[in-house]
């Protein structure tokens, strides 16, 4: 999902979400919509540019991954709403690491947490780029990447994320139009396995090419 941080707000529509009001901080909500924790409403502030990714490209993308994330190891490196990031822990990821830089939104992703007893989720406050800069090769199963459509972040985004994932690992992408793998150095030996456009977002999930 987005980044809230006035300094980091996505200017286009997200996923055929509505922009979220501006000014008051006060909070909407999103519902988790598989797993454990499903239908449970999770409280959301209102911050510029925080569009969480709706319910229906969350259900599609989690048909991709096939439902059971069990043992699945987890990061959410622009978590905003959290909303992949709580999904995936529904549906049994054993750790998922959620990044986010606004001090309000992570609080909230915190609070988010406590009320699930969420016990398999980090969050960290923190600059996604800079944090993933320092986390071990191979160390998750499954990235979540949703950078800020207007400030080029995605490039920089995937040069780091890529050595993160395990060998058999799956990256999910959105993005503000169809991902051109070509376009990336970091995707060389990595092809788009699925994609989806919903409103103005293009979503994809990729994986590394069969060597055989």
């Amino acid at each position: 999902m987005s980044r809230p941080s006035p300094s980091r707000a996505k200017p286009g529509q997200k996923s055929g979400a509505k922009s979220a009001p501006s000014g008051r901080g006060h909070a909407h909500t999103i519902r988790i919509i598989g797993g454990d924790w499903k239908r449970t409403p999770l409280p959301v502030v209102d911050l510029d540019g925080l569009r969480p990714t709706p319910d229906r490209v969350r259900e599609t993308l989690f048909n991709w991954l096939g439902q059971d994330l069990d043992g699945q190891r987890c990061l959410d490196l622009f978590a905003g709403s959290g909303a992949l990031g709580f999904e995936a822990a529904s549906r049994g990821a054993a750790r998922v690491l959620m990044v986010e830089r606004n001090a309000r939104a992570a609080a909230q992703l915190r609070a988010n947490q406590a009320k699930l007893a969420a016990g398999a989720i980090e969050i960290a406050e923190a600059d996604g780029l800079r944090l993933a800069a320092s986390l071990a090769p191979g160390s998750f199963d499954v990235v979540f990447l949703d950078p800020p459509f207007g400030e080029d972040l995605l490039g920089r985004a995937l040069e780091l994320s890529v050595p993160l994932l395990s060998t058999d690992g799956f990256l999910y992408v959105e993005s503000g139009e169809a991902l051109d793998t070509a376009g990336h150095a970091a995707l060389e030996g990595w092809s788009v396995v699925r994609q989806g456009k919903a409103g103005a977002v293009h979503y994809h999930l990729l994986q590394r090419e069969n060597e055989e």
